[in-house]
């Protein structure tokens, strides 16, 4: 203020502590400028999370060749579903066909419910029931930290640009095992229904997945013939031609045979396919198949490995499977196998000796020691490829603290 200046409520407006003595000074105004306060300098706003379910499938893996795996990226929003139970989920996945889809799964979707018709009453009832077929340009996903897929397999088949994220999925146990007296030395129990099966199908990003046996767990089985009544089979497969599929940061835990690439020795169509990435996965008591390859050219970085060779239920057999005509670039993954020492413990050919593959491996570290598979393996070392795409993997040594920070579920933000 200026001027004459009356020391007055009326002059200020309102007295802010009523009752109390105040003083009221009028002076001239100073000849030097005052210093002004400084102004703070603002904190950006926290940025939101990147929202997951339209993220395209990153360039260090063979997702990102073949123009690239978007998923439903692309879907208006007409064509974004959230779903909770058998019925909306297979409502949503016919309603789109191979249009441009997004569908978020929540809570525990059971395909085996009563939403589904029951419990399945046979192998056959269960191969119709059971599966959920997935058409071109989708993405599934789940929200949250546990949205769970039970007694479903996630069929991939002859389709094209598909994402699957963010789902804990309890591989599928046959309701009716068949023994085979000529499988192995003395017969074994075989089951059919993989979690997720990719056949025939391009561009495919699988990412951010748990899959587990539990609670259904091998020590809950019976046994019979004196063998386990083996109910799973593989976690998840890449078979017939396909091409372009990126598996990362996924915890596949508490299983046998876990991932085959290539279905048979005898499928000879597959040699030149089989484009698959697997990085930055934990496999945790995977007995075996973590992956086996057969023809594929296979790349497989910064995976961490670990297990017992003595697990009571889950015991180490081998990880990476070097089958007919695999072509395999490893690089820097890390094996944390109790009991294991050498190079052939976690490098095997499960296969005929005669009907062997390739494969080279850089930077792998066993137990904290170098794996040395060009002089403890006696894998031949022409793959006769290299990798298409840009990658720096991380030193063997920091791989077990990053996987174990972001594999699995509960890391992506779905809205």
């Amino acid at each position: 203020m200026s001027g004459n200046v009356a020391c007055t409520t009326a002059t200020f407006g309102t007295d802010p502590n009523p009752r109390q003595t105040k003083k009221c000074a009028v002076g001239p105004v100073g000849s030097t400028t005052p210093t002004p306060t400084p102004t703070p300098t603002p904190t950006p706003a926290p940025q939101a999370a990147a929202e997951a379910s339209t993220e395209a499938a990153p360039s260090t893996g063979w997702a990102s060749r073949n123009g690239g795996t978007t998923g439903g990226k692309a879907a208006p929003s007409t064509a974004v579903y959230k779903v909770s139970s058998p019925s909306q989920l297979l409502a949503a996945l016919k309603a789109q066909g191979d249009n441009p889809k997004i569908i978020k799964l929540y809570g525990t979707i059971d395909m085996a419910a009563a939403d589904n018709g029951g419990p399945f009453k046979s192998t056959s009832d269960q191969a119709l029931r059971s599966q959920i077929k997935v058409g071109s340009n989708s993405t599934l996903i789940g929200t949250g930290s546990d949205t769970r897929l039970v007694n479903g397999t996630i069929s991939i088949s002859g389709v094209q640009n598909v994402i699957v994220r963010n789902l804990t999925i309890v591989n599928p146990c046959d309701v009716s095992p068949v023994w085979d007296p000529n499988d192995g030395s003395s017969g074994n129990w075989n089951s059919e229904f993989d979690s997720v099966v990719i056949s025939k199908s391009k561009n495919v990003w699988v990412d951010h997945n748990v899959f587990t046996d539990a609670p259904i767990t091998d020590d809950t089985l019976p046994v019979a013939n004196g063998k386990v009544k083996q109910c799973h089979d593989g976690a998840l497969d890449v078979k017939n031609g396909s091409d372009y599929v990126t598996v990362s940061n996924n915890r596949f835990e508490l299983h046998t045979k876990n991932n085959l690439i290539g279905s048979s020795d005898s499928t000879t169509s597959d040699a030149g396919h089989l484009t698959v990435t697997f990085n930055n996965n934990h496999f945790l008591n995977v007995s075996e198949r973590a992956p086996r390859v057969r023809f594929g050219m296979v790349h497989i970085y910064n995976n961490y490995f670990e297990g017992s060779r003595s697990h009571k239920v889950y015991p180490h057999h081998y990880s990476i499977g070097v089958g007919y005509q695999a072509k395999i670039i490893s690089q820097n993954n890390a094996f944390d196998i109790a009991g294991a020492s050498t190079c052939t413990q976690v490098l095997n050919n499960p296969g005929s000796s005669s009907k062997t593959g390739a494969i080279v491996d850089t930077g792998s570290l066993i137990n904290g020691a170098a794996l040395d598979a060009a002089n403890k393996c006696s894998f031949s070392s022409a793959v006769g490829w290299t990798v298409p795409y840009s990658v720096t993997p991380l030193s063997a040594s920091a791989v077990q603290a990053a996987v174990l920070g972001n594999a699995g579920t509960g890391k992506l933000t779905v809205r």
